[in-house]
């Protein structure tokens, strides 16, 4: 071997060992709002980094409960209000990083009519007029859930379609039964629509479903500051961007 290849080999071999002594394995919690994006991005933070990520998802609700008892976990990806998981003294502050905003989303089984929910009001007509509506159980934690009751509530029909409505144990679940024909009507953040059976008809319009923001921080329990750090910063990078798009989410606050 000439000298040349020799010292390349030696230095590619150094730079393997020092980036390999400074790997750590970032533990990671997040509602399932942003499961799709986060899983696809993983694969390339750890390419890039030599980091590991150990993710974990749940809902809206039982994420931001974990954050508030003292669980101890890198990064915490949680949705508003903030002030009482800050408050904790469970995360840094200063790290509060916003990552995307994503809508709740009407879905209908694949093949079948797409009606009208472009206004406030054509979207009333619609679930009164829905045989069958099923989203996730925002007592059970889901934000989407939660966020679809206050829009019933706003509406003025929160009433009018208790008899007809299901309440499944997340998004998945929820479009699973409209896949399977259980229900006529599906609901739940767009970024958890994937189920090729049901076709999205579209968000649900702002002026009664605001979409729901999913902010990362740094937990004060984390092994490694740094590299929490480092894994904030591509998941509210320019890369991540692009996929948040792809996945139904708006990148930022």
């Amino acid at each position: 071997m000439s000298d040349t290849r020799y010292l390349l080999l030696t230095v590619a071999l150094s730079a393997a060992c020092f980036c390999n002594a400074h790997a750590d394995e970032i533990t990671l919690i997040a509602p399932g709002g942003i499961r799709a994006p986060i899983q696809k991005m993983i694969p390339d933070f750890e390419r890039k980094t030599g980091h590991t990520v150990k993710a974990t998802f749940g809902s809206g609700n039982g994420t931001k409960q974990q954050v508030m008892k003292g669980e101890a976990f890198d990064v915490p990806i949680v949705q508003p209000p903030l002030a009482e998981v800050i408050a904790t003294g469970h995360v840094i502050p200063e790290t509060e990083t916003p990552l995307a905003t994503v809508a709740v989303a009407l879905a209908v089984r694949k093949g079948t009519p797409k009606p009208d929910i472009s206004t406030p009001e054509a979207l009333k007509k619609t679930l009164l007029a829905a045989k069958s509506v099923a989203f996730p159980d925002g007592a059970r934690g889901a934000a989407a859930g939660v966020s679809f009751d206050q829009t019933l509530k706003t509406l003025g029909i929160y009433e009018q379609m208790q008899s007809k409505i299901t309440r499944a144990q997340g998004g998945a679940r929820s479009m699973e039964m409209l896949a399977k024909g259980e229900v006529e009507i599906g609901l739940t953040f767009l970024s958890e629509i994937h189920d090729p059976n049901v076709e999205v008809v579209g968000i649900l319009p702002r002026e009664i479903s605001m979409p729901t923001a999913l902010v990362g921080f740094v937990s004060t329990k984390a092994k490694s500051p740094d590299a929490a750090k480092a894994l904030l910063r591509y998941l509210s990078g320019p890369e991540a961007a692009v996929v948040y798009k792809a996945m139904g989410m708006q990148a930022g606050k």
